[in-house]
């Protein structure tokens, strides 16, 4: 029962607009103390957590993606991609769709994904006749691939939190990002085709040519951090080092969006988010310690052996108990409470704690996309000065595409797992 008072008065807490680690924290320490449990421990917990070489990563990462996003990276892959796909009929939200990928392997996070390609493409999208709802729930959906193509934040706090390889977790997201992408651009064509949208124009071979070498620094960033981690010559954190501070040079010295008078700010912009992400993981450590003594994943392991709940049966009561908590709470917040309470039971049912990590993913994606809480629909209805009413219409299509979507990961765990036990045996 007190377990139950200790998660209660959590929700409680988010629901009236506190802060995630500010909610984490205070329902943790509380429950410690009215159970007796020593504090001190649990503050070594939490600090023996982030103090890990893996947990350095998520700054790098962060200052990367702050570049990447203000230092002219993502116009500069929007063009490229035109150059492929922009004179089909609907190219232009092809272009939507490839281009998010590719910045979602340099972002790692889905509202930096959304807010640096939606700030390009939906007025470019208006002014060609399309649908402004559909701008909005295409880049929305497009840019929840920052959390799921790697390298992805979301996945190294899964990692930190189940205690799995951030590698495999990588190589995990890869074919379901891409998998996702196909799914998006495929309805893009058939509502592209059924609503008429014009064609572009085929670029020539030397503005081809131009615009996909001016890109190849921006790609490559991405490249250097998967060829880095599994050659073997660096660490994840090593790599997430290289990428910050190969994307401040791109972004100085090739794009010249920005001056190193910028780079103090913009570091200090970045600093300032990956403290905040410090302090969310800190507490979430402590409140997985408190998670743990306190009998809930012990009681939903016998609850599950009771019943003799099938793997599938439990992974879709799972499924949509995210989706309603994703509804209410931010998605990082889901992950952090639900990734400590279920992870016993993943053993006892025979379920890969890396193939739960893709699904739990998948399961924020959505959370992103679904009101009242959904954070990328703040974001481009600000982006494009439209009603809530119209990006929330707009995503419907594509919240659906993404519940099947999440039926095809959740079911097919080969998806997930087939890149990482091919590579990483």
């Amino acid at each position: 029962m007190q377990a139950l008072i200790g998660l209660g008065g959590m929700l409680v807490l988010m629901a009236l607009g506190a802060p995630i680690f500010v909610s984490l924290g205070l329902a943790a320490l509380l429950m410690l103390a009215t159970e007796g449990r020593p504090l001190m421990d649990a503050a070594a917990h939490s600090i023996n957590g982030i103090n890990s070489t893996t947990f350095l990563a998520v700054p790098f990462f962060v200052m990367a993606a702050t570049f990447m996003q203000k230092g002219g990276i993502a116009r500069v892959i929007i063009e490229a991609a035109e150059t492929w796909v922009g004179h089909f009929r609907g190219g232009l939200g092809l272009v939507a769709v490839i281009a998010t990928t590719l910045f979602a392997a340099i972002s790692g996070s889905s509202v930096v994904t959304a807010m640096a390609m939606g700030t390009f493409l939906i007025p470019a999208m208006v002014a060609r006749g399309y649908d402004r709802p559909f701008a909005l729930g295409l880049v929305g959906a497009s840019g929840t691939l920052g959390i799921l193509i790697p390298p992805s934040l979301s996945m190294i706090l899964y990692g930190l939190i189940a205690e799995e390889s951030v590698p495999r977790l990588f190589l995990a997201g890869v074919v379901p990002g891409l998998l996702q992408a196909a799914l998006l651009g495929a309805w893009v064509i058939f509502y592209s085709r059924r609503k008429g949208y014009a064609s572009g124009q085929r670029a020539s071979t030397s503005e081809f040519i131009r615009k996909n070498l001016r890109a190849l620094p921006a790609v490559a960033i991405p490249l250097s951090v998967f060829a880095g981690i599994y050659s073997g010559y660096t660490t994840v954190t090593e790599s997430a080092g290289v990428a910050a501070i190969a994307s401040v040079l791109v972004a100085i010295c090739v794009y010249k969006e920005v001056t190193f008078r910028d780079v103090f700010p913009m570091a200090t912009e970045g600093m300032k988010s990956a403290s905040a992400v410090t302090f969310i993981v800190m507490f979430a450590l402590l409140f997985a310690h408190w998670i743990t003594g306190s009998g809930i994943p012990t009681a939903l392991v016998n609850f599950a052996i009771a019943r003799e709940l099938e793997p599938w049966q439990f992974l879709l009561a799972l499924n949509v108990m995210m989706i309603i908590l994703g509804m209410f709470l931010d998605a990082i917040a889901v992950m952090l409470i639900v990734t400590p309470i279920v992870l016993p039971v993943l053993s006892t049912l025979g379920i890969d704690p890396v193939h739960f990590g893709i699904v739990l993913i998948v399961n924020m994606e959505i959370a992103f996309l679904t009101p009242p809480i959904g954070l990328n629909l703040f974001v481009l209805s600000s982006i494009a000065k439209a009603p809530m009413s119209e990006a929330v219409r707009g995503m419907v299509p594509f919240v659906i595409i993404m519940a099947v979507f999440l039926i095809l990961i959740t079911y097919i765990p080969e998806i997930s797992l087939w890149l990482p036990n091919l590579l990483m045996q």
